[in-house]
């Protein structure tokens, strides 16, 4: 269960230096010290407020047992936030770890899969989010399209957790932060 726990911080709005063409979206890094209130180094959801402005987002790993929060464009237009800018960010973790999305293709292999899919309805949310960042983290969709296989068969199997994979990216620095523009 998450601690209710509230912190505020500053950060520099960065921008990615790499994004989709026409994806407008920003970062900050959490301060180790302010990433420590939630519950794990993965990829875990937090009630964030900015401006005013009160959403929820998933943090992402950055590999240095530390969390990244992306700024979606609606958020940034939301809070009324610029690239560069200073600003003071107040977050706590969710009480309760939301359902996460499913992708078409896991979808679409679950619902083919009626032992698999029970097992997924078994599994905890959080657990159901470790799925989902290992099947995205592989780069190519012919290595996503592998994962959702195994993880079907995994599933069928009872499995209710990936095996092996570290969510925080700090063992196998798979993950990290974006890099930011200059």
């Amino acid at each position: 269960m998450a601690s209710n726990k509230v912190v505020q911080f500053e950060a520099k709005v960065l921008k990615p230096k790499q994004s989709s063409e026409g994806d407008s979206w920003g970062f900050v890094v959490l301060p180790i010290e302010i990433s420590n209130v939630f519950p794990r180094r993965g990829r875990t959801s937090a009630n964030v407020l900015v401006n005013k402005h009160q959403f929820q987002q998933l943090l992402e790993p950055d590999g240095n047992k530390s969390h990244w929060l992306k700024l979606t464009e609606y958020n940034l237009n939301a809070a009324s936030i610029h690239y560069g800018e200073q600003v003071t960010l107040t977050l706590s973790p969710v009480l309760v770890e939301p359902e996460p999305e499913l992708s078409p293709n896991l979808k679409a292999a679950l619902d083919s899969a009626p032992k698999a899919l029970a097992t997924w309805e078994l599994t905890s949310n959080t657990a159901k989010i470790d799925w989902l960042h290992w099947i995205s983290s592989a780069k190519q969709e012919t290595t996503q399209i592998k994962r959702i296989n195994q993880a079907v068969d995994m599933l069928s199997e009872g499995k209710k957790r990936v095996c092996c994979f570290d969510s925080s990216g700090f063992y196998s620095k798979s993950f990290s932060a974006p890099i930011a523009a200059d």
